[in-house]
């Protein structure tokens, strides 16, 4: 998962994580605040009444009367006075029921007595508690309302702005890492960002590329180089020994000494010529402008390696198609691709064993198998067998240049390679080749 997506995911989850808990607390916080604002009006109404009874006297409600009631139509509010002969209290809020027309009724209450004269009153005003709760209710689902279309709305902004802020390390990603590849090439356009980390990883990364680059470049200079130095000696090396096994007279021990010579010339030769075409390969020195029918080249491979095949009384079983045919590619190298990939088959397959080589389309792609019925591999090795002379399962008979050749020739021609194995049951080795390399 991508670090905006996580970053925004989370965004998203703490926001709405905390409308939630605001949701859930809000009947309460609201209750509260309804009571209170229902309390402070209380108050003020009580404000009002001792102010008209101390400019207008009692009488102003009584009228003559011992008491004073007064409702509203709906009983949503009422008044009252009377005479208060207990001990004074002074304001005090509470929800308790009244009788009001033989309707008992929950109300918020605020009772408060006062003196006028020598007489004490008691004065109720109340309001009922069902129309505080269901104001309640209405300013809750207005104010959950606006909350989400908030959090949505701060979802959103999150998002926006993570993504703009994270844009720099996308495009990092995107030109420098994703869609680079080895060897490195400078980017076209320097990253614009005023974020620091963000410019320091960038020259960071530019930096490392160079030096990777410049290290590839040494190492491919010296191959080839040391290459070319080393077939000369080696040659004359060779040509020389050959001359003293033609000389008549040589005492055995000299012989075979001279022949151990031969073999260790033969394979320093042949060391130094897969150098030379892993070079050249990497030096871009072949040209793809051949047309070649897969099964007529891998005939051709097996032909070559028919002895080998006699050796070890192997079967071959080859299925390739008739009509297949590879195009804009290299005789030579698709020919060493497939000598080495069959060669390598054959020598590790167990005696009496078979290698199957065939082809097939899925979901219009065109892949290459070659299976073996050899040792096999674990994990550890599948990872290293491509590398040069990495002494491993399948290298320990050879010099560890085979399957870098593959996967040098393989890369080159635009021709992907996996291997599946398992030890001791076999290896699968398959290629897999672009449509633009393969027609009928």
């Amino acid at each position: 998962m991508r670090l905006q997506t996580k970053l925004g995911l989370f965004a998203a989850a703490v926001t709405v994580g905390i409308l939630a808990l605001f949701v859930w607390l809000l009947p309460y916080l609201m209750q509260q605040i309804a009571f209170k604002n229902t309390n402070k009006t209380l108050l003020q109404q009580r404000g009002k009444v001792l102010s008209a009874i101390k400019k207008n006297g009692i009488d102003f409600y009584l009228d003559g009367d011992s008491v004073y009631g007064s409702y509203s139509m709906l009983k949503d509010e009422y008044i009252s006075l009377e005479p208060y002969r207990q001990e004074a209290i002074s304001a005090r809020l509470q929800t308790d029921r009244r009788v009001i027309e033989k309707d008992t009724i929950s109300y918020r209450i605020l009772s408060d007595t006062f003196t006028v004269g020598r007489q004490p009153y008691l004065l109720e005003i109340g309001k009922k508690v069902t129309s505080i709760t269901e104001e309640d209710i209405a300013l809750q689902k207005a104010t959950s309302y606006i909350l989400i279309l908030l959090a949505i709305l701060i979802i959103f902004i999150q998002l926006f702005y993570t993504r703009y802020l994270l844009s720099p390390l996308d495009y990092i990603v995107r030109t420098r890492l994703t869609k680079n590849t080895f060897p490195f090439k400078a980017p076209e356009h320097p990253l614009q960002t005023s974020t620091n980390d963000f410019k320091f990883l960038d020259a960071s990364i530019s930096a490392l590329m160079e030096q990777v680059n410049h290290a590839f470049e040494k190492e491919k200079e010296f191959t080839s180089n040391a290459s070319h130095e080393l077939m000369t000696p080696i040659s004359i090396m060779q040509s020389k020994v050959e001359n003293m096994l033609t000389t008549d007279d040589l005492p055995d021990h000299v012989v075979t000494k001279l022949e151990d010579t031969m073999r260790i010339m033969k394979r320093l030769k042949k060391i130094v010529n897969s150098l030379l075409l892993i070079s050249r390969i990497e030096n871009e020195q072949y040209e793809f402008n051949d047309n070649i029918p897969v099964k007529r080249m891998v005939r051709e491979v097996i032909e070559e390696l028919q002895h080998r095949v006699n050796e070890k009384e192997l079967i071959i079983n080859e299925g390739l198609s008739n009509t297949r045919i590879l195009q804009y590619v290299n005789k030579d190298l698709l020919f060493q691709l497939f000598y080495n990939l069959i060669h390598n088959a054959i020598k590790f397959s167990k005696p009496r064993g078979s290698i199957t080589i065939k082809d097939y389309v899925d979901d219009e792609t065109y892949y290459i198998a070659i299976t073996d019925t050899g040792v096999g591999m674990n994990p550890d090795q599948i990872e290293k067998i491509f590398d040069r002379f990495k002494k491993g399962l399948y290298q320990r008979e050879g010099f560890g240049l085979g399957l870098s050749i593959v996967k040098s020739i393989a890369g080159y021609l635009g021709i992907t390679i996996t291997v599946v194995s398992s030890p001791n049951k076999g290896a699968v080795f398959t290629l897999q080749f672009s449509q633009k390399h393969v027609k009928e």
